[in-house]
């Protein structure tokens, strides 16, 4: 089983796809997301995403500072850019 990942910043979707893991650069230290998670909303500093799609492949995003709400399997990330 998958999760949805959405990452949004003003100008564009930046990534849209099912994923099996998200990690993140929260303002706390990196962190990450797995099938199932509880629901959270942190806040993101700038820095760079690591995911690995449904198909097991590695993409990494670089984004700015933002916001990531987790809810029932769904993640979207809003950056600043």
């Amino acid at each position: 089983m998958s999760m949805h990942l959405e990452v949004i910043s003003p100008e564009k979707c930046l990534y849209k796809g099912d994923v099996v893991l998200v990690q993140l650069p929260g303002k706390m230290g990196s962190f990450e997301i797995l099938n199932n998670h509880a629901p959270i909303i942190a806040l993101l500093d700038s820095g760079t995403m690591k995911i690995i799609d449904s198909e097991r492949n590695k993409v990494t995003l670089k984004i700015g500072s933002g916001v990531v709400e987790v809810f029932d399997n769904n993640i979207l990330v809003l950056s600043d850019s």
